[in-house]
């Protein structure tokens, strides 16, 4: 079966792929599909994680075995993407470069018959363009100035007194020793 998936980047513009890709691949697969379709440098460390509806991080499938001791993790190129997702609308998180996280949602919009002649996997719908990273790119997320909003408080507000004026929060009583 050939499992169509839409793999959004998230980031403040729409960008999004549309991979289509054969059950029997495994997720290293689907991995090396979405660092290609984003035009990623693909020398990274990344992880799939289970998810739910809500987007809730799940287990994490990571590229390389990474755990210690007896325990060991699934990693990418031990898993099918027909074991991983089963049915239409199943949904993982793809996070690629843990120095400079780029989180993907990867959802499961069809499973179809393989089309004659088609190499897969393949970018069957591209949208948007992957932005460009660098540390530049950091600095402007601490910067308050970098994000467009309407300030929603007039200049006076000073916000709710959550004490209600009472203060007496500020010294303990004798038998505590404080004052």
């Amino acid at each position: 079966m050939i499992y169509r998936l839409r793999v959004i980047l998230d980031v403040r513009e729409d960008v999004f792929r549309d991979i289509e890709i054969q059950g029997g691949d495994t997720l290293e697969d689907l991995h090396n599909a979405i660092v290609q379709a984003f035009t990623l440098e693909g020398q990274e460390m990344a992880s799939f994680y289970l998810s739910d509806e809500e987007w809730n991080q799940g287990e994490e499938i990571s590229l390389f075995d990474m755990s210690e001791g007896d325990k060991s993790q699934r990693t990418m190129a031990s898993l099918k993407v027909e074991e991983v997702l089963t049915a239409t609308h199943e949904r993982m998180l793809y996070v690629y470069d843990f120095m400079n996280i780029k989180t993907f949602y990867v959802e499961v919009m069809a499973i179809n018959q393989p089309m004659v002649g088609v190499t897969y996997p393949c970018v069957v719908y591209s949208y948007g363009d992957t932005p460009d990273y660098s540390d530049s790119d950091m600095e402007e997320i601490d910067d308050p100035d970098a994000f467009d909003y309407e300030d929603e408080y007039d200049d006076d507000y000073q916000g709710d007194d959550i004490f209600a004026g009472d203060d007496s929060f500020s010294s303990y009583g004798d038998d505590e020793g404080y004052y």
